[in-house]
């Protein structure tokens, strides 16, 4: 819909909302910015314009008022109390948790819908702030922020919510390359401050769990909007959560720990041996990369991690975003 059209059907709106009586095609277009002069253009746009609200749920009303200066010709109006959303009736706990969950994605990539949602219900007289709830409201300094700065979150978000399939590079544990997957995306879920899309992977033919920190580069459609089907009965949620992360398994990690330093590594590194110009050689066991690398990320460069690759990898994306930030 053009952008011309859109604020003409706006101000056709606003304009038999605001009025009690009906008006008549020929008051209408000189009320109404947009519509051309009288005529089988204007009458031909009309048709077009009445038949668009109506598709759009808009309640038009058709009818006469024999007093009010239009005779007998048929005129239009939109009643408000059949256009207007019943008033928003809340418990003061189920406000008290609007609001908290708007604040939840304050800092996120959903903050813009959510500060909308919340306006709306302010306007409608809703308390969603603190103490929305019982008097000692167990949300007031609470301030949980949901991250979502994985690049491939947006573009996931609204795949699902178009029933989009899409494709993307997937790096998985253990590996030193990625590779090229195909998905029909059925929900985005968090799982212990990490983001992941589960959904029908067609290269396996299977259902699958995808940790979007581990997708490299850009998330590209793979097919028309409404092709995907999430089955009857799925809980997205629960598969997530039943996935469970790929390692499962303690994995060993051979580091370098600068002699004098790394204290807390070594307190429980075994293996340790003297590699020669002010270096041990040791080795530490982990279960998750992306869990690990934060902690051994804080030791800077009195720890170097010589494998497995992930590890390594996932250490030195922590130092950079570290130094980036530091830039700002």
């Amino acid at each position: 819909m053009s952008r011309r059209k859109t604020e003409r059907l706006l101000n056709l709106v606003v304009c038999l909302l605001a009025t009690r009586r009906y008006l008549t095609a020929e008051q209408i277009r000189q009320a109404v910015p947009g519509y051309p002069g009288p005529g089988e253009a204007f009458k031909r746009m009309f048709e077009r314009d009445k038949e668009e609200l109506r598709e759009l749920g808009v309640p038009l009303e058709v009818g006469s008022d024999t007093d009010g200066g239009g005779g007998e010709e048929i005129g239009y109006r939109i009643p408000p109390q059949d256009y207007e959303l019943p008033d928003v009736h809340l418990t003061p706990d189920e406000a008290a948790v609007l609001g908290l969950a708007a604040r939840v994605w304050q800092r996120a990539s959903m903050a813009e819908a959510a500060s909308g949602a919340l306006l709306k219900l302010r306007a409608a007289g809703v308390d969603t702030g603190p103490g929305a709830g019982a008097p000692n409201d167990p949300a007031v300094g609470i301030e949980p922020r949901v991250d979502t700065t994985d690049p491939a979150f947006p573009a996931l978000w609204e795949a699902v919510r178009d029933g989009r399939p899409v494709t993307f590079e997937y790096q998985g544990v253990g590996r030193t390359a990625a590779a090229r997957r195909h998905l029909e995306p059925w929900g985005v879920v968090s799982r212990r401050g990490r983001w992941y899309v589960v959904g029908h992977d067609r290269d396996r033919a299977d259902t699958r769990v995808f940790r979007l920190s581990r997708i490299i580069g850009d998330v590209a459609p793979d097919g028309p909007a409404g092709s995907v089907a999430v089955p009857p009965g799925t809980d997205v949620r629960r598969l997530a959560f039943d996935w469970g992360d790929p390692v499962a398994e303690p994995r060993p990690a051979t580091v370098r720990l600068r002699r004098g330093a790394a204290q807390g590594p070594r307190r429980w590194a075994t293996g340790v041996r003297d590699a020669g110009d002010g270096w041990d050689e040791a080795v530490l066991t982990f279960r998750d990369a992306d869990r690990f690398a934060p902690y051994l990320a804080r030791f800077a460069d009195d720890v170097v991690v010589l494998d497995p690759p992930d590890l390594r990898e996932a250490v030195i994306w922590q130092l950079k975003a570290v130094l980036a930030g530091g830039d700002q």
